[in-house]
């Protein structure tokens, strides 16, 4: 017992009983020992403060800059949005998160689209693409048809997509839709162009830095381009899954999503590695050809651009050294 308890409790009332209390307290809590700890916080944070300093200003500095160069960006379409927003009020807000979306793809990632003219200028066409952990490199390439082709590609999400609070004057805007085959036909019908990835939440969750396509038997992509009689392009991009990967690969998450079909699987990283977005070329409607065969063709395709441009298996490391790396040329 310390000294302010042993007078506290002696009896000769030179000691409040409020105070005995606190003196108490004091001992049960070990409140000494915290005072000791928090002095070695208070050092350490003396020691490691300017070291902080040292280290946070220039990192903000360099956040003032890509800032700086997301707004010299933007500005640098200033006449193409001021005309976009004179015709229509969505077509400028379309062109506005397209321009600052291409700036973070450039800015964070380096990004590059390779076989943007097979993207055709008008007319339908059915985009078929791998589906990364977070699909952040289709954002991108949405983008790139906005300010390059001046088109807007509609796309198919999963049901799950549409119940998130805040999201519904979003897809509206980008028109996004949630995939019934009947509502694609009528897409690409109209003349527009559509994208959509066969592996969906499934791709997303379970694929891995291997680049494994998980389509399964999925073939209703290729009715829907054999009803509408488009063309279909494939579509891959380098390192998506070094920029995020998913714990989905776990047995408790695949077991929660093949139980109750709830996509929850904790997705990490964010890192800035080179993507780079190819387009193959274009499939073209045959009408001797059923869905099965087509599926399986796309496909095959959609490999083809693995093998030819993903190191396998990925590594975040060299994903982060390509952004330094001289590039030859696409054909």
């Amino acid at each position: 017992m310390s000294k302010e308890s042993e007078s506290c409790w002696s009896g000769n009332g030179s000691v409040g009983v409020l105070t005995c209390l606190f003196v108490a307290l004091e001992d049960w809590v070990g409140l000494g020992d915290i005072e000791d700890y928090l002095s070695f916080v208070e050092y350490l944070l003396w020691v490691f403060t300017p070291l902080a300093i040292v280290f946070i200003l220039p990192f903000l500095i360099v956040i003032l800059l890509y800032l700086s160069i997301l707004f010299l960006h933007v500005y640098k379409r200033k006449n193409q949005l001021r005309e976009a927003y004179s015709n229509n009020l969505w077509d400028g807000a379309r062109k506005t998160l397209a321009t600052l979306w291409d700036g973070h793809g450039a800015i964070w990632h380096g990004y590059e689209i390779h076989g943007l003219e097979k993207i055709p200028d008008e007319g339908p066409a059915l985009i078929v693409y791998y589906h990364g952990a977070i699909p952040i490199d289709y954002y991108y390439f949405l983008a790139s048809v906005i300010i390059q082709k001046g088109r807007t590609c509609h796309s198919v999400a999963d049901h799950f997509l549409f119940k998130v609070p805040g999201f519904k004057l979003l897809l509206e805007v980008f028109s996004v839709i949630h995939g019934p085959q009947e509502e694609c036909v009528k897409a690409l019908r109209s003349g527009h162009l559509l994208g959509i990835s066969p592996g969906g939440v499934r791709e997303a969750l379970f694929s891995d830095e291997t680049y494994p396509i998980l389509w399964g038997k999925r073939k209703g992509f290729a009715q829907v381009a054999i009803d509408s009689k488009v063309p279909i392009i494939p579509m891959f991009t380098q390192n998506i899954r070094e920029g995020f990967r998913s714990l989905g690969t776990l047995k408790f998450f695949r077991w929660l999503y093949e139980r109750f079909r709830l996509p929850f699987a904790p997705v990490y990283g964010g890192f800035p590695v080179k993507f780079c977005t190819y387009l193959g070329d274009p499939i073209p409607y045959d009408p001797k050809l059923t869905a099965a065969e087509l599926a399986e063709k796309v496909q095959a395709a959609v490999q083809a651009l693995i093998d030819r441009h993903q190191k396998i298996p990925g590594s975040i490391l060299r994903a982060l050294l390509e952004r330094f790396q001289s590039r030859p040329k696409v054909e």
